[in-house]
Formats: C-alpha cells, sequence, structure tokens
C-alpha cells in the first residue's frame, strides 16, 4: 500500500500568454470601424494622457513624449519648481470644471421660450418604440369581450408562442400550467386566433393559413380545400395532381394558389426584434481617371495625440517616484494604442491593394470575373502571416461600384476552365443564377440542363455541384419552379 500524504512535485510547463498591450493589438486589428471608435473613446475616457485632435489623421509624432525621452531631458536635472504635483494635477482637473461652467454660464442667460419647449416636446414625442407581440394581443385583448379566465389562459399562450407566432407547447400543457379548464384554454386559443395578426395562436402554418382565408372570406374556396384537403400537394407544388383530385384545370389551381401566396405564413415574424445592424464600410475602392484608388475611411476614427501637459509635468521635476511612474505609464499605453491605429490601418490598406491586384478583373468587368483567392497568397505578398490577414478581414466591409461587400466576399475556392483560367465558385453561382433567371417558366431548367450550358460556356462542375450552388443560392429544385398557365 502506498505512503498516503502531502508531497511536492516540481513540473514544467509551456503555456501562451499573451500580454496585454498584445491582446488590445489584435483586438484593434480585427474591430471594424464603429466598434474600433467605441474602443478609443473608452480608452480617452480612461486614459488621461490622450487627446483627441479635429486635424486630419491619427499621429503623435509632433507632441508625443517619450517617457525615457523625458526622464533624460535636461529640465528634469535642473533645480525642481516649487508648484507641487498636487497643484499641476489640480490644474488639469479644472480645465474640465470651467469647460462645464463656461456652458452652463453660456446657457443660463437664455429664456425658455415656447419655441423650445415645442421643441423639447417634439424630441420626446419621436423617441418612440416598437409595440411587442404581446403588448399588441393584451391591448386587444381588453377591448375584446372576454372574461378574466380567458384573458389569463391568453397571458399564458402568449408565453408558448414561437417567432412565427405558432404554439410550442400543447394546448392540455397550458392547461396544466395554469390551472385553468381546458375548455377554457381552447376558447381563449379560438378567440386569439382572430385577433390581429390573423391566425396567430395556430398550432402549425396549415391551422394559419386556413383561418386567414377564413377571416377574408375564402374558407369555402378552392384555395381553403387545397390547403384542407391537399397541404402535402400543395408544399410539393403539384399542380396537375391538385387540378385532378379537385376536378377543376389547372389554371384554377394556380390562382388559388397565388391567392395562398399573398396570406402570411409568419404572422409574429413583424413583431419580432429587428437585428438589423449598421454597416460602415471601413475601405472603398474606386476609380479616379482610368486607375483605381484604395480609400481608407478613417471618419469614425478619432485623431488621437500624447498630452503635452503630461509631458510638461514630468519635466518640471516635481512628481514622486509613484506619480511620475504612473504618468509615465499612461503615456506608454496612449503611444501604443495609437501605433495600433496605425498599424490597423496600414495592414488594411496594404492587403485591400493586393485584393484589388488580384481581383482587378472583377473591378473592371463585375462579379462573373472574380477568381480563386486565398489568405495565403495574400499573406505572402503582404509579408505578413495568414493569420493576420484573416483578423484583418474579420467582419470589415469595402465599398466598391457594385456595392458594399465583405472583404472575406473576395476570397473563395475555385477551379480552372477549359482554357486554363482560374474561376472562381462565386462566379459559378452568379452564372447559375442568371441561367434559371432567364429560363421559361413553364419548363424550368434541371440541375443536369444548367450543367449542360455552363459547360458550353468552359464551366466544368458536376450535377450535384450544381444542385448545391443552386440550394445556396435559395433557388428552388425544377418541379417546385414550374408555373402553369
Amino acid at each position: 500500500m502506498s505512503n498516503q500524504g502531502l508531497h511536492q512535485i516540481q513540473r514544467q510547463t509551456q503555456n501562451l500568454v499573451l500580454a496585454p498591450q498584445l491582446r488590445q493589438s489584435l483586438k484593434i486589428l480585427q474591430a471594424p470601424a464603429l466598434e474600433l471608435r467605441n474602443t478609443i473613446i473608452e480608452e480617452l475616457q480612461t486614459n488621461p494622457a490622450l487627446e483627441e485632435l479635429a486635424g486630419e489623421g491619427v499621429s503623435f509624432e509632433e507632441h508625443s513624449a517619450d517617457p525615457n525621452e523625458a526622464h533624460n531631458d535636461p529640465a528634469l536635472d535642473g533645480k525642481p519648481e516649487e508648484m507641487s504635483f498636487g497643484e499641476d494635477y489640480s490644474i488639469l482637473h479644472k480645465l474640465d470644471e470651467d469647460m462645464r461652467e463656461h456652458f452652463a454660464q453660456e446657457n443660463s442667460g437664455r429664456t425658455y421660450t415656447s419655441e423650445d419647449d415645442a421643441r423639447r416636446k417634439h424630441f420626446f414625442d419621436s423617441l418612440v418604440s416598437e409595440i411587442s407581440l404581446q403588448e399588441h394581443i393584451m391591448r386587444q385583448a381588453e377591448l375584446a369581450e372576454l372574461d378574466q379566465d380567458e384573458i389569463y389562459a391568453i397571458e399564458y399562450i402568449l408565453g408558448s408562442l414561437d417567432d412565427n407566432g405558432f404554439l410550442s407547447t400543447s394546448i392540455q400543457d397550458i392547461a396544466n400550467l395554469s390551472h385553468l379548464p381546458l375548455k377554457k384554454v381552447q376558447r381563449a386559443v379560438e378567440k386569439l386566433k382572430n385577433f390581429d395578426p390573423p391566425g396567430i395562436g395556430s398550432l402549425n402554418l396549415q391551422e394559419c393559413l386556413l383561418y386567414q382565408l377564413k377571416i377574408k372570406g375564402e374558407g369555402a374556396s378552392l384555395a381553403a380545400e387545397i390547403v384542407r384537403e391537399h397541404y402535402k400537394l400543395l408544399l410539393r407544388r403539384r399542380i396537375p395532381e391538385i387540378a385532378r383530385k379537385t376536378a377543376t384545370e389547372t389554371y384554377e389551381v394556380q390562382k388559388a394558389i397565388e391567392l395562398i401566396a399573398e396570406l402570411d405564413p409568419s404572422p409574429g415574424r413583424k413583431f419580432s426584434e429587428d437585428n438589423n445592424r449598421i454597416i460602415v464600410p471601413d475601405v472603398k475602392i474606386e476609380k479616379d481617371g482610368d486607375q483605381w484608388t484604395v480609400v481608407l475611411n478613417s471618419d469614425y476614427i478619432p485623431r488621437l495625440r500624447i498630452s503635452n501637459t503630461y509631458k510638461q509635468l514630468i519635466a518640471k521635476g516635481t512628481l514622486n517616484s509613484d506619480d511620475k511612474e504612473y504618468i509615465r505609464e499612461k503615456i506608454r499605453s496612449g503611444k501604443f494604442l495609437i501605433s495600433s491605429i496605425e498599424q490597423r490601418q496600414q495592414t488594411l490598406e496594404r492587403i485591400t491593394r493586393m485584393i484589388l491586384e488580384f481581383q482587378l478583373n472583377f473591378f473592371d468587368h463585375g462579379v462573373a470575373h472574380l477568381k480563386p483567392l486565398t489568405m495565403n497568397q495574400v499573406a505572402e505578398k503582404v509579408g505578413v502571416h495568414e493569420t493576420t490577414v484573416s483578423r484583418a478581414i474579420a467582419n470589415k466591409y469595402v465599398e466598391t461600384p457594385y456595392g458594399v461587400y465583405e472583404l472575406k466576399y473576395f476570397f473563395t475556392p475555385g477551379f480552372e476552365s477549359d482554357s486554363g483560367d482560374a474561376v472562381s465558385n462565386t462566379s459559378i453561382k452568379d452564372e447559375i443564377a442568371h441561367i434559371i433567371e432567364a429560363e421559361d417558366p413553364e419548363q424550368p431548367l434541371s440541375d443536369m440542363s444548367i450543367v449542360k450550358i455552363l459547360s458550353e460556356k468552359n464551366y466544368k462542375i458536376a450535377r450535384r455541384t450544381a444542385a448545391k450552388y443552386r440550394e445556396e443560392l435559395g433557388i428552388l429544385p425544377t418541379n417546385l419552379r414550374r408555373r402553369y398557365r
């Protein structure tokens, strides 16, 4: 039996530890324009040695202070001035206080007029928030002829709706959770479906469509019959088969399907949170005469410099060692931030120039001429590691004459055509989209037919590859694209 007890064991391991400055540099490299702006503003608020300039460019050459140079400044070897650090430091805070007092005095003499009151009211009236689905339904419930149990049941039902507005829980489960009679919950669900938007609270899409047709006065129409009796055929768009089973002409079925297409398949979606985000291009590629140019977008990046005030505080020689080290650290941090921003801009510009060089045919002739390109190819040309290219293009956009694209859009795999030219997958997808757009809707092309057309254009791909690209483009298969007169 081995001896039990405490033992000391020496073990040597290797761990990769990123210094705080390196982490900050990587964060700045990866950040898109608006995110970088927020990072810089945060640093301005926490680092008193940084100042924002109103002029052009990000620069610290003219006004920066190297802590080591300040330490060796002749002023530090001279006789210290009598002013203490506390007095010097209070001056910096006084600048902010004076500015606040200035604006307070400037506004104190103004008379508050009725026009000011009207502007203020208009401003606050303009601050509106979108109503939620729950609020929209409960307002209707309060105006409807419902008893308290039914209103209580609707509150539970609203908590069981998915993003489309359909019930994600059975009515029996809702009754059990709410401790209400099953009939009460069923009655509440039926009344809810007639609220706006119609069909809300349905069990599935089929039921939702039927309720919307009923509300439109089409409850006994051919469209309702198709949804109710031939739903699976409708999903597969088997128009001739539906016409045969309903004993109607194909054009009548087509008209009924057009009516169904006008219904809302997701009544709850219109109340969902808007996740759209603002895109600000970090770089712009435009044509100046006969030449393409790369222009960095610096509009959202504050211009920075190191404050002269702090350099003078060190030069006076009146600071104690702790205060002096604190200021030096803030200056070093500020200079590193400015250097990282400059490095980001330079790296982004060089990578964009390489993209322009590789994809010149795209900018001259359009999407069909996009070539295969890897990050490694650009990294070798720029002289950086492949991961640096990956970080530099992450979440960044470029404005071109053809629209705004993600930078990673220009990095695509591909293959060689019969003529030996490199062709990107994006170009093939664009060709497929144009081929399908020009097809006869009554006789849509099969994937094999698309492959043959591409082959005539020297693009040789397999049928399954064409089907894959078509699906990625969100284009339906042949049988679901067919239209009947």
